[in-house]
């Protein structure tokens, strides 16, 4: 294992730009960069309707993910991973996915405000319609409740990033 290999994960409410800044961090470590929603997409464009099938899905997908992530890192190649790391359970597997081979990450917490997030939802809902369903208010709320800021015990590599830093 190269030990310059590390993995970037990304944690913050819907609408606070994590796919925007790991896009920013991709482009700054001149590494490799997965989406979640692009990996979605692609293999299930028309299944996720709700937020339950997202969920579905999104387990589906997670062995493949896995193996491939811990093969790229174990080249030496560093992953932007443009995954939610939103509550201790995704961050516990995304962190192992370095773990596992001994490589190390770095979570970029991005913390902004509700209000900041909902007028950012509402501007994508406008530039991408094709997330209209999924980018309104009463889907925030719905997946606020389940966020979880990192914790101290969770033993991460975290990296504060500043509201003024996600702007879109």
């Amino acid at each position: 294992m190269n030990s310059k290999a590390q993995l970037f994960l990304f944690c913050g409410k819907m609408g606070a730009g994590k796919s925007t800044y790991s896009q920013v961090i991709a482009k700054q470590k001149q590494t490799v960069l997965l989406s979640e929603d692009a990996w979605l997409a692609a293999h299930y464009p028309h299944q996720i309707t709700k937020f339950n099938d997202y969920i579905h899905y999104s387990n589906l997908i997670k062995p493949f993910v896995k193996q491939h992530v811990q093969q790229l890192l174990s080249l030496g190649l560093s992953v932007v991973m443009d995954f939610p790391a939103n509550t201790v359970k995704q961050r516990a597997w995304l962190v192992s996915l370095a773990n596992d081979i001994q490589c190390e990450h770095t979570l970029f917490y991005l913390q902004v405000s509700d209000e900041v997030c909902l007028s950012r939802i509402a501007k994508r809902r406008l530039a991408q319609p094709k997330r209209a369903h999924f980018d309104t208010p009463e889907v925030f709320h719905q997946v606020t409740q389940y966020f979880e800021p990192p914790k101290a015990s969770e033993q991460l590599a975290v990296e504060d990033v500043a509201e003024s830093s996600t702007a879109i």
